[in-house]
């Protein structure tokens, strides 16, 4: 999966179309960091280090949703988003999961499901937690400006990255 890594990402932005393009204030070049970075953690979430990945994996599926928040989507967007990584990855997985004897395959299939599940929650819990921070800033008035910037989204996910590298890197004897 880690090797196609740059074809899914390219795959779901082709999905995603015109929303990557939607906003002023993210661009799609943020958008596809942070799908790789998606799939980066996704790849560990179904390896060794998957305990170590947890709190990694939830930290960016909640940026994720703070994201789609500041890009203007809707809060069924957001799920409509992530389970086009479902689709990806079941249509990318198939053959290697064809191959394999049943249990084994069944089994990865049923932990990637869930946590995909857990990620799309985790993601309209940010999604949410973003518009009801949004709206408290500004009195419960909504205005068009958002609260995160450009440059904040890229130092929010070099951390994230960092943090991944950290539980993923093998232990220095």
């Amino acid at each position: 999966m880690a090797e196609q890594r740059d074809a899914m990402v390219d795959q779901w932005a082709n999905w995603l179309g015109d929303r990557l393009t939607s906003s002023s204030t993210i661009a799609r070049s943020t958008v596809e960091r942070e799908l790789r970075l998606i799939i980066d953690t996704i790849v560990e979430m179904v390896g060794p280090f998957r305990r170590e990945t947890k709190t990694v994996w939830f930290d960016v599926c909640e940026h994720y949703g703070r994201v789609a928040a500041a890009r203007g989507l809707a809060a069924g967007e957001v799920v409509e988003e992530m389970q086009y990584l479902r689709e990806l990855l079941t249509r990318t997985l198939s053959p290697v999961l064809a191959a394999m004897r049943a249990r084994p395959g069944l089994a990865i299939m049923m932990r990637l499901n869930r946590v995909l599940d857990k990620g799309i929650a985790v993601a309209v819990v940010g999604y949410t937690d973003a518009l009801v921070a949004t709206l408290f800033s500004q009195n419960g008035v909504p205005t068009t400006e958002t609260e995160l910037d450009e440059g904040e989204v890229e130092r929010q996910l070099d951390a994230i990255e960092e943090n991944l590298s950290t539980v993923t890197r093998p232990a220095q004897t």
